[in-house]
């Protein structure tokens, strides 16, 4: 009896550890002395978090990092289920991960390069730059000049245009980090030397340049927005104010969907408008919060730096929140316009 309670004790101390040592791999762990868990449950994602907080990224910049993180862990912990359950056989889910994981390092600068990606534009790149220029892309430039200096914009409106420019210049640099990761895909195929590989990877190249297609798409019909804008003006009946809500109404339009879809969708367009606005609040409030505390520690009161710095952190947390549920919302928003859109084609 007494071997038989040996033998089963030994049998669940195995399961034990072997369990612990499975889920240590990919599942959060207690970080530093303190025993504090860490934020991601995937190792390599805490990696990225602990060396951009090393690199001392701005409060903003932090927390968008941190959501586009938590975007791509609940991606991973998605495709996990799906590779258990013997789906995404050609890898391209896969692939696609992989893929956006090494955009997310390279647009925070944490892929070991230095970022030489300039903006492209159908204008000369060796432009002088004049005073004004702060869209780091002549067409851009030009247009935002002439448009400030029109006299058809109030001082809100311009607000909301130069946010309409900023979202466009970050969506071109996104570009050239996608394009940049698959030439870097391509001179990896290049030196592949099984044949059944050779044409995993084909396929994955064929969906990256199609990707990289619609994105181009999607820059080209954006700066047309812009153009037209920048010349006549916001009109009153325009449905939104935030570039992203915008993004989503054009392509919502362009998907062939039918009235009461576009009004359903409309509505749910207002609710995540509500949300972007608040999300931006919170980023301008964790920037001046940031300015203050620096300011506090200057003087080096103590108490004062800590009531300051426990104010940072909440709104730090806060902020961080509000970027991950604007992303999440973003992302199935997209997904059904093109599920959507999709399916009517087919019909």
């Amino acid at each position: 009896m007494k071997l038989q309670c040996v033998v089963i004790a030994l049998c669940l101390g195995v399961g034990v550890m072997a369990g612990k040592y499975s889920r240590e791999v990919n599942e959060a762990k207690p970080s530093g002395s303190d025993g504090q868990t860490v934020d991601f449950r995937i190792a390599k994602l805490n990696q990225v978090w602990e060396k951009a907080k090393r690199m001392q990224l701005s409060p903003v910049r932090q927390a968008e990092l941190h959501s586009d993180l938590k975007i791509q862990e609940k991606d991973e912990m998605q495709w996990k289920k799906m590779k258990v359950e013997g789906l995404d056989e050609n890898g391209e889910k896969e692939a696609q991960l992989r893929r956006n994981f090494n955009v997310i390092l390279a647009k925070y600068g944490m892929d070991g390069k230095r970022d030489t990606r300039t903006l492209e534009s159908n204008s000369l790149k060796d432009h002088d730059t004049k005073e004004g220029d702060i869209f780091d892309d002549p067409r851009l430039d030009k247009l935002w000049n002439k448009a400030k200096s029109s006299g058809k914009f109030s001082n809100e409106e311009l607000l909301s245009l130069k946010r309409e420019f900023q979202h466009h210049k970050d969506k071109i640099h996104e570009y050239n980090i996608l394009m940049d990761t698959v030439s870097r895909t391509e001179e990896i195929h290049k030196n592949v030397i099984s044949p059944l590989e050779g044409d995993a990877k084909e396929h994955v190249l064929h969906q990256r340049h199609t990707d990289l297609k619609h994105k181009m798409r999607d820059l080209n019909q954006g700066f047309e927005r812009l153009r037209k804008l920048s010349h006549e003006g916001f009109t009153e009946d325009s449905e939104f104010r935030e570039p992203r809500v915008i993004e989503l109404w054009e392509a919502a339009k362009r998907a062939n969907l039918s009235e009461d879809e576009l009004d359903s969708l409309k509505e749910e367009l207002r609710h995540f408008e509500t949300k972007v606005e608040k999300h931006s609040h919170y980023q301008e409030q964790l920037e001046l919060s940031h300015q203050k505390l620096q300011h506090v520690e200057a003087l080096g009161d103590k108490e004062h730096i800590k009531r300051n710095q426990e104010k940072y952190n909440t709104l730090a947390e806060k902020t961080r929140e509000m970027s991950y549920k604007m992303k999440k919302h973003m992302q199935d928003l997209s997904n059904k316009i093109s599920r959507q859109g999709l399916e009517h084609n087919e019909l």
